[in-house]
């Protein structure tokens, strides 16, 4: 293991630097500093995965959790992307849609951080269905989910820079109103952000634990500091008209139908969790620590954003309103009820700055998931992308391409915003259905081979038939869900493009097997020591 580790280290390291002898030199310093960080666990963890240690361990307990936190965002995510729930159930439906999907996504957690428990390495799902899948299967259906996994987080680290970009637009058109913003200047943003990402991910990543940390300290900050603002200075609605009133303005034939397509802007703020997995290779005691930071984070996070959904929606009087903000954000109308334009810019850049900083992490759990399916000969040029950069003991490569896409897709925004958003779309659709299959596929090892199950230190144990079924079953109805458009009858402009975008997706996936993949991805599976 020893020896097969410092060889890989130093091919790495004569790929990065051209010379052969100073490759090895690299790869030999590089070699020990990595398992300076690593626990008895962790080195028991990788070997029984027959993976090498290339990455340094520089994430502790509270970093991890900080990471997670912020990654998943969901007070700031309630906050800046609800429009789809404002029109189908209005303040009270996004309530309630929240309060069943936390239950449902809860399952779906748990089982995903049980995974991360016995399998505590970067690829995350598609490695898990490789080692639970029936054999038949475990090939072709992991090649797929790692196809998914990727293209999901891709297309979400496309969404932060966009996200961050016209949140800096929007403090543009309070502060002046005669503004007009357009979406090339809006893709100017997207590309300096997203350069920006990758300056800081490549040259500064060995300070991402600390600035973790201090924005995890701004999160609870800012979340204090506008609730208290809101409920000090804001008019609000009555606690009748926020719990009991739906609205239904997606021309739905009932409400209830209204509520389910409504819902999915309460599922974009419970996702993401999974991202601590992807970093499981750079976390000290991954197969403790990362399980914790997903269900720690996923119910902190939870709890902030209930209250913060509560108080927003009281403050939400007049919904029409709110989504006619000439700004494109109903929360920027909601802060102007509450103090003038000077105000309402300051209180944006807090969500602005941590979005920011979840953009950051996003495209570091991004690169993570892309550099370990390529490492597994996943991707089309995969020794290329698979490579770590032997001095900064990162895989600077897959950030690279991770950035290199996410401006890209921004590109597609100068002509369409419709096409844009379709594209984030997929991020929920493709993630959804790689929770389905991971845990669908765990669960079929737990009722068929239970002897066969890996021992962890972070079990579902008795539990675990149950909560596995129901995550299996909330997540199914989630990904259905996630395909509808927001109104009916459907336009081209309102139609969702997620359907197309998946079969698309799924079909690229499929060539690319036949012709490639087949013959070179074998799965991790043929890797693993049992």
């Amino acid at each position: 293991m020893a020896r097969h580790a410092e060889k890989r280290f130093h091919n790495n390291a004569t790929a990065e630097t051209g010379d052969d002898n100073q490759g090895d030199v690299t790869s030999t310093e590089s070699y020990h500093a990595v398992l300076r960080d690593m626990t008895a666990d962790d080195e028991a963890n990788m070997m029984r995965m027959g993976k090498t240690q290339e990455l340094k361990r520089n994430y502790r307990s509270l970093s991890a959790l900080a990471f997670t936190v912020i990654i998943q965002g969901t007070w700031e995510v309630l906050m800046t992307a609800t429009q789809q729930g404002l029109v189908n159930g209005g303040p009270a439906g996004l309530i309630w849609s929240y309060v069943w999907t936390f239950i449902g996504m809860t399952f779906v957690i748990a089982s995903l951080a049980e995974m991360a428990s016995m399998a505590p390495t970067a690829g995350g799902q598609y490695h898990w269905v490789s080692e639970f899948a029936p054999p038949s299967v475990q090939k072709p259906l992991s090649y797929f989910t790692g196809w998914m996994s990727t293209l999901s987080w891709q297309a979400g680290t496309a969404s932060g820079p966009f996200l961050v970009g016209t949140l800096i637009q929007s403090c543009a058109v309070v502060a002046y109103p005669e503004y007009e913003p357009t979406n090339w200047q809006g893709t100017l943003m997207v590309i300096a952000v997203a350069i920006l990402v990758w300056y800081l991910n490549i040259w500064g990543e060995r300070f991402m634990p600390l600035f973790q940390n201090v924005m995890f300290g701004f999160h609870i900050v800012g979340f204090l500091v506008i609730i208290i603002i809101l409920w000090v200075l804001s008019p609000r609605l009555s606690a009748k008209a926020t719990f009991t009133e739906f609205t239904n303005s997606g021309g739905w034939n009932s409400m209830g139908l209204s509520l389910m397509v409504g819902q999915v802007s309460a599922i974009y703020a419970c996702i993401c969790t999974d991202a601590a997995a992807h970093m499981s290779e750079e976390i000290k005691d991954a197969g403790k620590t990362v399980p914790r930071a997903m269900v720690n984070s996923y119910f902190l996070n939870g709890a902030l954003g209930m209250i913060f959904l509560v108080s927003y929606m009281f403050m939400m009087t007049d919904v029409t309103a709110a989504l006619d903000d000439p700004t494109g954000y109903p929360h920027i109308w909601v802060f102007s009820q509450a103090v003038p334009a000077g105000g309402v810019v300051a209180l944006n850049v807090i969500p602005t700055v941590l979005i920011f900083a979840g953009t950051l992490s996003f495209n570091l759990s991004t690169s993570r998931q892309t550099w370990a399916f390529a490492r597994d000969n996943g991707l089309p040029f995969s020794h290329w992308i698979g490579a770590v950069n032997a001095k900064l003991q990162i895989p600077a490569r897959a950030v690279s391409v991770t950035t290199a896409i996410t401006i890209a897709l921004s590109f597609i925004n100068i002509g369409s915003d419709v096409a844009f958003n379709a594209i984030i779309s997929l991020n929920v659709v493709s993630v959804m259905i790689t929770y389905m299959i991971s845990i669908g596929c765990v669960l079929y090892r737990r009722v068929r081979h239970p002897e066969l199950l890996i021992q962890c230190r972070w079990s579902l144990g008795r539990w675990g038939v149950v909560v596995n079924a129901l995550g299996f079953l909330y997540a199914t109805h989630a990904f259905f869900w996630c395909f509808w458009p927001e109104s009916t009858p459907t336009t081209l402009e309102g139609f969702n493009w997620a359907s197309v975008m998946f079969v698309g997706v799924s079909i690229l996936c499929l060539v690319d097997y036949v012709l490639r993949g087949r013959k070179h991805y074998e799965g991790p599976v043929v890797l693993v020591q049992h």
